[in-house]
């Protein structure tokens, strides 16, 4: 018997709390096995005026190949940020051999953009690559940018859209994955008035809405911390609609902290305060 474990693949900042930073203190509080593989490693994020960068692409190989010759097996396996095509190639040949030898889950958090704009380094041949990702895919967690980016679709152009969109949207993203389960995040509704924010949950053709009120405003990590909380909870056995549930809560918990404190927003969440409301 062992504790679940995950490969958890997505950069480490040292500062800022997004990324690996932030993801495996959550796993951990729920009890979940961390093992990351770095894409890069930052000073801080790119939110910040200047940081220093390292790509990890050229070792990703080396460092794959020496877990798998020492035997280790994951539960699942997590993508975050990838920075290059080269990477999502090496993350998609991993995918494939760690599922030659047990059936992990794998976990996609399309990490491409937001607002309606594709990232600055996000070329047209990754997001294409990032299509081809999803095949294996368990569960997928776009924001809109990105579920329309991964279908070729135009994104609103007020940001805003109907339930009725959302799930064809979901349901055509689902459609190219093994698990048929995805999450929408952060969604701005036709029927709301702008004090909440949405979270659409498509499993296996079922569909629920979990909503929270707005608070503050964008802040780096809240994607990240999400998605931590939502894995972690699946991981540990909790159905869809709870786990998004969960997440959601914890989020914005750490955003109403947030904004008590008056941090800025590339500092991040102050997710330490509320670890111990996860176990």
């Amino acid at each position: 018997m062992r504790q679940t474990r995950i490969a958890l693949i997505n950069d480490f900042t040292g500062f800022g709390r997004c990324s690996v930073t932030i993801e495996l203190p959550i796993l951990s509080a729920l009890k979940i096995q961390v093992c990351p593989l770095p894409t890069a490693i930052l000073s801080v994020h790119t939110g910040f005026d200047d940081y220093f960068l390292d790509d990890f692409t050229d070792r990703m190989n080396a460092y794959i190949d020496s877990w798998q010759k020492n035997g280790l097996m994951f539960d699942a396996i997590a993508t975050g940020f990838l920075g290059s095509a080269d990477q999502i190639e090496i993350v998609k040949n991993f995918i494939d051999r760690s599922l030659e030898r047990s059936d992990a889950q794998i976990m996609i958090d399309p990490v491409m953009g937001d607002h309606g704009k594709i990232y600055a380094s996000y070329t047209k041949k990754m997001c294409v690559e990032m299509r081809s990702l999803l095949s294996n895919a368990d569960l997928v967690t776009p924001n809109l940018t990105e579920a329309c980016e991964l279908l070729g679709v135009p994104y609103p152009s007020d940001g805003v859209i109907s339930d009725s969109k959302l799930a064809t949207l979901a349901a055509n993203i689902a459609a190219r994955t093994r698990g048929r389960r995805v999450v929408i995040t952060g969604v701005n509704l036709d029927f709301d008035d702008g004090t909440s924010i949405a979270n659409f949950v498509y499993d296996k053709g079922k569909i629920n809405l979990v909503t929270v009120p707005r608070l503050g405003s964008d802040r780096s990590g809240t994607g990240d911390a999400f998605f931590a909380v939502l894995a972690g909870c699946l991981l540990n056995g909790s159905d869809l609609v709870d786990a998004v549930r969960k997440a959601a809560e914890f989020v914005s918990r750490c955003i109403e902290y947030a904004e008590r404190l008056e941090l800025p927003w590339n500092h991040g969440l102050p997710f330490e305060e509320f670890l111990t409301e996860l176990s």
